[in-house]
């Protein structure tokens, strides 16, 4: 059976991770390392705790009144297989996929282990944390570098198409 290595058990309520309230899903394990991390302790590739991939479904259906799940860490597209078993099983049951990863878009789509977990996720933020682009003025992200890109219509046109999250 697949698991996944998780920082931490599923949070839920979160209103910084994507539009509306969301669970999240704390994938475990870094490569970027970058300066300034609000996340340190789930950078350890070893670190956290393995999780059969049935049971993270079965906690994220579990909760009620959530707009959606966000999978972050760590480095999710470091476990793009567990991933996409997750992601897979919760877009049939119609849920709404958010994740953020350090690498950018175009970087992922030259990854055939990441392309098949890039088709279940509806907006994908990309790029590194640069901490002299941070700033509290940003919406679900935190440096200007980073983009909220809109992946099914971004997949359709062949280019990064940014998701507009206002109304």
């Amino acid at each position: 059976m697949v698991k996944i290595r998780l920082a931490s058990q599923i949070t839920t309520d979160s209103v910084v991770d994507g539009k509306g309230l969301r669970t999240v899903i704390w994938c475990q394990g870094c490569t970027h390392h970058c300066q300034g991390c609000h996340n340190l302790d789930t950078q350890d590739l070893n670190g956290g705790f393995e999780q059969e991939i049935d049971d993270v479904v079965q906690a994220v259906l579990a909760v009620e009144l959530q707009s959606g799940v966000t999978f972050s860490g760590g480095e999710p597209m470091l476990q793009p297989v567990a991933c996409t078993a997750i992601a897979e099983q919760l877009k049939s049951s119609g849920v709404n996929i958010w994740c953020y990863t350090g690498f950018t878009f175009e970087e992922l789509l030259n990854r055939r282990d990441c392309l098949e977990f890039l088709q279940y996720i509806d907006v994908l933020i990309d790029g590194k944390f640069e901490l002299a682009l941070k700033s509290y003025d940003l919406l679900f992200k935190g440096s200007a570098n980073q983009r909220i890109i809109d992946v099914p219509e971004s997949l359709k046109e062949k280019k990064v198409v940014l998701y507009e999250p206002l109304p």
